[in-house]
């Protein structure tokens, strides 16, 4: 392996490794979500998933699929929960 093979090898596993520490506390966070909240986080996850590669397939921008369909996504997911007193 040459260096600048090990310096990208390195270089990629540094920052998978801060991606990974990064996504952990963003989670972290999370832990006293209401169901209206934990549906909009998912459907936005899902939907910016869902758009990016619709986008993406489609031949059109993959950033702007992902981000409408987060929008649309974290829309659904929040209006779609059932307001009451038994949120949690």
């Amino acid at each position: 392996m040459t260096m600048m093979t090990q310096g990208a090898a390195m270089s990629r596993t540094a920052t998978g490794l801060v991606v990974l520490v990064m996504a952990a506390g963003a989670l972290a966070g999370c832990e006293n979500l209401s169901r209206r909240e934990n549906n909009a986080l998912v459907g936005g996850g899902v939907g910016a998933a869902g758009g990016a590669v619709i986008g993406s397939v489609t031949g059109g921008s993959a950033i702007y699929g992902g981000l409408l369909g987060g929008a649309a996504g974290a829309a659904v997911g929040a209006l779609s929960t059932p307001s009451g007193r038994h949120e949690r």
